[in-house]
């Protein structure tokens, strides 16, 4: 069993110290995976779970690249629909260059309406852009000599039907987030469920 850390990259007391004693913590522990959170705009109802300052994660995960050595450093997880898709996988195949292939994307669609809205993009599309941000990503990764991305994982954050089909479409893994051990159980049923609906006969 492999085990990791969300780190605390927002809120009061959160500056790049505390930032790099988390993350050598972390590693000096043997946890195998550091991951951060992802918001670009602390509007209010992000502010209500995720106060300001907030490191965005692209930057503060190349950073603390430069700090670590072994341990992973994953997004739990990055919003899709925030981000056009060739810029997520070109930040995503430099940082996982420049940390020797460490990386693990986690994403999902997000939940932040007031956020959506700051960003000028449509909230009630959201898991459509996420379907083909992610298609568009994947197919940037394939022109290793422009992005060299080497193999990313892709973790399917999400906890609703629709995400649990979308980790098997377009998916390395899921990524359930926020969910308690009867739960677990459950929706791995549901999961096998999705696979061989995708699967067809």
């Amino acid at each position: 069993m492999r085990l990791g850390v969300n780190i605390p990259n927002f809120g009061p007391g959160t500056n790049p110290d505390v930032l790099r004693r988390w993350a050598l913590t972390v590693e000096g522990l043997g946890f195998d995976l550091l991951m951060v959170s992802d918001h670009i705009a602390v509007t209010p109802d992000v502010a209500e779970q995720y106060p300001a300052p907030f490191y965005e994660p692209f930057t503060t995960l190349s950073w603390l690249a430069g700090l670590t050595r072994e341990i992973r450093l994953g997004t739990t997880v990055l919003i899709v629909p925030y981000r056009h898709p060739l810029l997520i996988a070109r930040m995503a195949a430099n940082l996982n260059d420049l940390s020797g292939g460490r990386l693990v994307l986690g994403v999902g669609v997000g939940w932040a309406r007031e956020e959506f809205g700051a960003l000028g993009v449509p909230f009630r599309d959201r898991g459509r852009l996420t379907d083909e941000h992610l298609l568009a990503i994947r197919a940037a990764w394939q022109d290793e000599t422009d992005y060299r991305s080497g193999h990313i994982p892709l973790w399917i954050g999400g906890n609703s039907d629709a995400a649990l089909r979308r980790a098997v479409r377009l998916g390395d893994a899921w990524h359930p987030l926020r969910f308690t051990p009867g739960w677990m159980g459950e929706a791995a049923g549901r999961l096998t469920a999705c696979a061989a609906d995708t699967a067809g006969p």
